[in-house]
């Protein structure tokens, strides 16, 4: 740089743009940001060429690239998990969705009822020890996905069910302090009485909105394998809420009755897994698409299921009726193209019986008696 800076004072504009230039931060913050004030295929070409730059690709290929095996999942770089810093910034390339969040209806369970003390309970539990110092929003959330989870079809159909549903598993358990030892620890009386009363109004019918047909979530700090597999709805304190993809995560598919039951939890229910992020891959009917092709669609704020018939099936030609969809591609069958063809050779004789007669092009004139050319 020293050369450039003697020139003689002479030099005119060419001097002054060298002057500039060598007052220039020539930090590597300084050449950083010049080098991105470039054209970015200019850049990109200095890059490559740049001498400093030592890579072991010269297109920026990721190293290991040439190892890398498209039968074995991406992880990350990381095993299970990511979990921190790094978790809460996956968490966030991740958009919520823009889908509405449609509430639930209530649920009621007497107190009179036998079953009322232990389910009570197993909600009381999961409120406690997966939200205890949440805000009360955040445990009607975890609350709501209990009772979602009770009368969705892929779950047990008690709250203890639910809640313990995986439990005889180290891993893949369904609520995380059923299998991790967390029961061992009593619960703080505070903090406990808040959670009790929580689980009360969740069986007593109330609604949390907020979430809506949310069946899984899990906390902020955590990134779970399974979190982009479904609808990333809402959060609500640290916790991130989720439900099913398609019509299953719709609230009419939840039709599932509660079966009570909740002093008996069979070894299906402690060592089972949830089929939606842990049972691999799922039959149609898992996904919301049952054997009878019924849909459910959302049209202007109103939810409908419709049935949906096959034309090419035998009698699928039907009298057209409210709340059945038809296909609307399907190949002609051999005695519809024959009437098609047949009609279009009908068409085609009378065109050619009419005279061929082209219209007048003289002009008329108008006199009392009549039209006269």
């Amino acid at each position: 740089m020293a050369g450039p800076a003697c020139a003689p004072q002479g030099a005119g504009a060419d001097s002054r743009n060298v002057a500039k230039f060598v007052s220039t931060d020539m930090s590597n913050r300084g050449l950083t940001r010049l080098a991105y004030s470039m054209d970015p295929s200019m850049r990109a070409l200095a890059i490559r060429h740049d001498p400093g730059v030592r890579r072991a690709d010269l297109w920026s290929r990721p190293e290991g690239w040439e190892r890398l095996d498209l039968n074995t999942v991406p992880n990350l770089g990381f095993t299970g998990d990511a979990a921190g810093e790094t978790a809460e910034e996956l968490n966030a390339l991740r958009s919520f969705s823009n889908l509405p969040i449609r509430p639930m209806k209530p649920f009621y369970l007497a107190p009179s009822s036998p079953e009322y003390g232990r389910a009570l309970e197993c909600l009381s539990q999961a409120v406690y020890y997966e939200a205890a110092r949440e805000p009360q929003l955040g445990q009607e959330g975890v609350a709501q996905v209990v009772l979602n989870r009770m009368r969705h079809p892929a779950y047990p159909k008690s709250v203890c069910g639910v809640v313990y549903q995986g439990a005889a598993r180290t891993t893949g358990c369904q609520f995380t302090f059923t299998c991790d030892g967390s029961l061992r620890w009593a619960p703080q009386p505070a903090l406990w009485s808040r959670a009790r009363a929580v689980a009360a109004r969740a069986l007593a019918g109330h609604v949390d909105k907020t979430v809506g047909s949310a069946t899984h979530y899990h906390a902020q700090y955590v990134a779970p394998y399974w979190a982009p597999t479904l609808v990333k709805m809402t959060q609500v304190g640290q916790h991130i809420f989720y439900r099913w993809t398609g019509p299953w995560g719709e609230p009419p598919a939840f039709t599932g009755r509660y079966a009570g039951g909740e002093a008996y939890l069979s070894p299906a229910i402690l060592g089972a897994l949830d089929q939606r992020t842990q049972g691999g891959v799922l039959s149609p009917e898992a996904q919301g698409i049952s054997a009878e092709r019924k849909i459910t669609l959302a049209v202007a704020g109103e939810v409908r299921t419709y049935n949906v018939v096959d034309p090419t099936a035998p009698g699928g030609e039907k009298t057209r009726v409210m709340g059945v969809l038809y296909s609307s591609r399907r190949q002609p069958t051999a005695d519809e193209v024959k009437r098609i063809n047949q009609s279009l050779e009908a068409i085609e004789r009378s065109m050619d019986a009419k005279p061929s007669t082209p219209p007048s092009l003289a002009p008329t004139t108008t006199t009392a008696n009549g039209p006269a050319a």
